[in-house]
This record gives structure tokens, sequence and C-alpha cells, in this order.
């Protein structure tokens, strides 16, 4: 054969197989995500009752008022801190992570057990004493962070702890808002893998349609 036949050739499937990787395959997907999937391929995103987006289903948010189901902790905030006054420097090392602190580091101990100080300004209400103020059993994933930080769930526990302080809060019936965090409540993958979650915003947001 000659060269240029061969040269002919690879480009001919060059073009080919760009055509197909490039152009075919990522518009299929598009178009199959946008048929079958459309709810997950646009982000999982999640509308209030005024029918305006206010979140992802997959990533959480910082719920911490006594009228909501609070989520976890997160090491940056679920990632909303202002990049301009990040004096705690969580953004430095990007938007998700852990904190990697130690069981025994003084400042997760500070965080989880607060600090006492003779100077009123300077004491520290712990994450374990605000949840026993307000009738809150903790639980594991009440006081520690996720490895992303930007965990949307709570186990089923840590919700039903919280039952107690909303139904006092809102007035509602303790049954309502067990009916509630078991229809917000998403299985394991496949039956099999992971541990049942409480999706926090959504249950949140069936929260402020309950009318009493």
């Amino acid at each position: 054969m000659s060269f240029a036949r061969e040269a002919s050739r690879a480009v001919r499937s060059t073009l080919v197989l760009w055509v197909i990787g490039a152009i075919i395959y990522p518009f299929g997907m598009i178009a199959i995500g946008q048929t079958v999937f459309p709810f997950q391929a646009n982000g999982s995103l999640l509308k209030n009752s005024a029918g305006q987006v206010v979140g992802s289903a997959l990533i959480g948010q910082p719920f911490t008022s006594d009228r909501y189901f609070n989520s976890r902790p997160s090491t940056t905030s679920y990632s909303t801190a202002d990049p301009k006054k990040d004096d705690g420097g969580v953004l430095k090392t990007g938007v998700s992570g852990a904190s990697n602190l130690a069981p025994s580091n003084p400042a997760l101990l500070e965080r989880i057990k607060g600090k006492d100080d003779p100077d009123p300004s300077k004491k520290i209400e712990g994450d374990l004493t605000r949840l026993k103020t307000t009738g809150v059993q903790p639980t594991g994933d009440l006081i520690y962070t996720s490895g992303s930080s930007l965990d949307p769930h709570i186990t089923p526990e840590a919700a039903i702890a919280q039952i107690a302080r909303v139904s006092k809060v809102r007035g509602f019936q303790p049954n309502q808002l067990e009916t509630l965090i078991a229809q917000n409540t998403d299985g394991r993958f496949l039956g099999i893998f992971g541990e049942s979650g409480v999706n926090v915003l959504k249950l949140n947001l069936a929260l402020d349609q309950i009318k009493k």
C-alpha cells in the first residue's frame, strides 16, 4: 500500500472516532439524561412552595434554627463561607474536605465540649452543650463532621432525636414529624450498600408545608 492511502485511512479513522467520541456520545448521553433522568441530570435541584430553587439534594446546607431539623456539623460551613471574609481559613484548601483533627486535638474538643473562661466574651459553648440545652440527645453525626463536609444526610436516629424540639417550637404532634422523617429517608443504595439517611433539606422543605 502507498503511504498516501495509509495516511488517508488514518485521517478518516481519526475523524470517525472524533465524531463518535466528541459529538455522538456526549450528545447521546445528554439526550438520555434529559429524557430518562431529568432531575438527576440537572443537579437534583429542590424548590420551595413558591417554585424557587433553594438547593440541591446532593449537597448539604447549614440548618441551626430550632424551627428546623439541624444538619450535621461542617468544617467548611457547607461552602457558604465568604472568600473575602474567610477568617477561619475554611476555603484555603477548597470547598470540601474533613478537618483531619485527631480525637485528642484541643480544637476539636473545644468545638464539641466548649470552653470555660472567667471572661464571658471568651467563653465558647460546645455543640454537645447546645444540643443538650435544646433537649436533643446527641448522636455521632450531630457531633462529628463528614469526610466531605458536604453531606446532605443525617441518620434517622439523629432526626428522631430532634423531634421533641421541633414539635415544641412549631406546635406539631410528634407523630406528624415521625411520618415526615420516614417519607424523607433514603434507603441503602440497591438495598445493600451504605446506610439509610434522612435528607435534611428535603425534610425541612416538607416541614414548612405542614399545616397545623
